[in-house]
């Protein structure tokens, strides 16, 4: 079993992405109340060298040699990325085994680094997000670590786009009862204008959040708010039809099977079934989206259910 890569999965907006994750679980410098993977365990702002390269890269050969030709080599996963001390190398090193394009999704909180942009300058494409337009709504939603403040991670995002050739496609989420509000919207769309992405991506809570009290906007505050952040704005979609691969169906029915015997965790279905986290959300999404199963809340924790 792959210790940093997997998939390639389908993605909402990279077409087939092979995976490749170098930061523990739940590492990261947010604790945002939407989080699909939980609550943080480790908030730092500290980088650290938590995968070996040379291991990150002969399991991104081994697997572009055995699966077909994936759309992007993509660095997310279960923490931020940038917080990886040889997040360059690694960058630098993918490109030397492929010509498959990379790309970074990423919560863009470093940026106000010169060292975390000049890696992020080696991808091809760089896909940070900006859930707040001022400093309460960002304690609100964000939940940073303490030497973090807005206007510094406003700044980074800012300092990179003008610094940089890179296609950057920004990812807002708005919550609903919270920041799926044209008030709200007005503010963040004043940084958007300032960051100037090429993209900008409107998402909002489509799996289980760490919090019960981070609600998904709805699909008409949505729309509304897309045609006020202008032509470049789009609401994300769905996984399209044509990435339900025969390995998805496949990860699909042992899901099936696991839940079918009792409530699991992702946790749970995680370590039964040996399968990378973020992989595994993005099968229970469909899942839930299709009506096949259901997730509910125990002492603080989701659980997966067969309807």
């Amino acid at each position: 079993m792959s210790s940093f890569v997997y998939g390639p999965v389908p993605s909402r907006r990279l077409g087939r992405s092979l995976g490749v994750d170098i930061v523990p679980f739940k590492t990261c410098t947010y604790d945002c109340i939407y989080c699909q993977l939980g609550r943080t365990t480790r908030k730092t702002v500290r980088p650290a060298s938590f995968a070996p390269v040379e291991k990150v890269i002969r399991e991104v050969r081994d697997a572009l040699e055995q699966v077909p030709r994936p759309d992007y080599v993509t660095l997310s996963g279960s923490g931020e990325p940038t917080l990886h001390s040889e997040l360059g190398q690694i960058i630098s090193r993918i490109k030397d085994v492929t010509d498959v394009p990379v790309a970074i999704i990423t919560n863009g909180s470093l940026f106000f680094k010169s060292e975390v942009r000049d890696a992020c300058r080696l991808a091809d494409l760089v896909i940070p997000s900006l859930d707040a337009g001022d400093e309460s709504m960002f304690q609100y939603v964000n939940r940073p670590h303490e030497s973090l403040s807005f206007e510094q991670v406003c700044q980074g995002l800012v300092d990179f786009r003008q610094e940089s050739t890179n296609e950057m496609w920004l990812e807002v989420l708005l919550l609903g009862g919270a920041t799926a509000t044209p008030a709200e919207a007005l503010k963040i769309k004043e940084h958007v204008a300032r960051i100037q992405p090429e993209k900008i991506h409107l998402n909002t809570v489509v799996r289980p959040a760490s919090e019960e009290f981070a609600l998904a906007g709805t699909p008409e505050e949505l729309s509304r708010l897309c045609k006020l952040f202008g032509d470049r704005a789009e609401v994300i979609a769905s996984f399209p039809d044509r990435h339900i691969t025969q390995e998805f169906k496949a990860r699909r029915e042992d899901i099936l099977a696991l839940i079918a015997r009792r409530p699991s965790s992702i946790d749970d279905i995680s370590i039964g079934l040996m399968m990378n986290r973020g992989e595994l959300l993005k099968v229970l999404n469909a899942l839930v989206a299709e009506g096949v199963i259901e997730y509910t809340y125990r002492n603080g924790n989701v659980y997966y259910v067969k309807k």
